[in-house]
């Protein structure tokens, strides 16, 4: 199991990389993460870093 840190401007997450379902760019240079049985959350940086820092090897 990943746990992959995310900051985001109303705190922090670590976050399974297994239980991201998708991925949507945001506003203000910010990315949405859709999680597995649960709702999105909302974290700093654009989509393509968000990508490579969840990617399970």
């Amino acid at each position: 199991m990943k746990f992959v840190p995310l900051k985001s401007r109303g705190g922090n997450y670590l976050v399974v990389a297994s239980n991201v379902a998708w991925l949507r760019s945001d506003e203000n240079g910010q990315t949405k993460i859709g999680i597995v049985g649960s709702t999105p959350l909302l974290v700093e940086g654009n989509i393509e870093d968000i990508a490579a820092l969840i990617s399970v090897d």
